[in-house]
């Protein structure tokens, strides 16, 4: 049901969870556990999936909290449930409030989880091209340093997200990185399909974490794309499918 990362396993009081497809109640191209709250999957099961979900990670349903994602460089804090009805739009959320767990969904994209173990403050980011890009990560250690936390004494777990082998782009897309950072080049390689290159999302994810000064950090491996243990949008794209299930990735101070 889950990935974990030995680095935030390591340290005591923390719950986390990179959550694969497996063991929830959907069907079709969203089973198992999808806990995508923008999918077109029957709302009772998400609600269920979710409800598992938040089982795993030791907290009530409504302490189960995610952002509604825009692909944006913006992070909110939490220190409880949400007000009202709405998701707060953002793509990273932290806290310092015990007994919440903080989640990012994901299908492709990058999710990471962060905490400062002195400092007992977390954090969950979704980084996608666009947001690691514009700067969700520093966004997110910023935000964390607001609440007491010190980026030098931060860690950082990658988690499930479309690898380089999977990751064919345009030449448009590359254009875009070097254009950021000449620098950025190192992230592409050549694709088999002329006027193509693979990217390397979780290589730019770990290089955007280190210039921010977090040094400490943990990648799970996995490729969304090619392992069906999970959910891909790209491959959704590829097999002509109307939809696709989405991931949550969630971590929690433990009361």
């Amino acid at each position: 049901m889950t990935l974990d990362s030995s680095l935030l396993s390591a340290i005591p009081g923390l719950r986390h969870a990179f959550f694969t497809r497996d063991g929830g109640v959907s069907s079709g191209i969203y089973a198992d556990l999808n806990g995508g709250l923008g999918s077109n999957d029957d709302p009772q099961n998400v609600t269920e999936n979710r409800r598992r979900m938040a089982e795993r990670m030791g907290v009530a349903p409504h302490h189960f909290l995610s952002v509604h994602q825009i692909h944006s460089p913006d992070a909110v804090v939490a220190s409880g449930p949400w007000a009202g009805a709405s998701r707060p739009r953002a793509d990273a959320i932290v806290t310092r409030t015990e007994g919440i767990a903080i989640g990012v969904t994901a299908a492709d994209c990058g999710p990471i989880l962060l905490a400062d173990p002195n400092a007992r403050v977390i954090g969950a980011a979704h980084a996608g091209w666009k947001g690691a890009l514009t700067g969700i990560l520093e966004s997110t250690i910023d935000a964390m340093e607001k609440l007491g936390a010190e980026r030098g004494g931060m860690v950082a777990a990658i988690g499930p997200m479309i690898r380089q082998q999977s990751y064919e782009v345009g030449s448009e897309f590359v254009e875009r990185f070097i254009d950021a950072e000449a620098d950025n080049a190192v992230f592409f390689v050549p694709s088999p399909r002329e006027g193509h290159a693979m990217f390397d999302l979780a290589g730019f994810i770990r290089m955007r974490l280190e210039n921010a000064g977090v040094l400490m950090i943990d990648d799970v491996g996995a490729d969304t794309y090619s392992d069906e243990r999970f959910f891909s949008y790209r491959r959704s794209v590829h097999r002509k499918e109307p939809d696709y299930g989405r991931h949550v990735h969630a971590i929690a101070l433990e009361p």
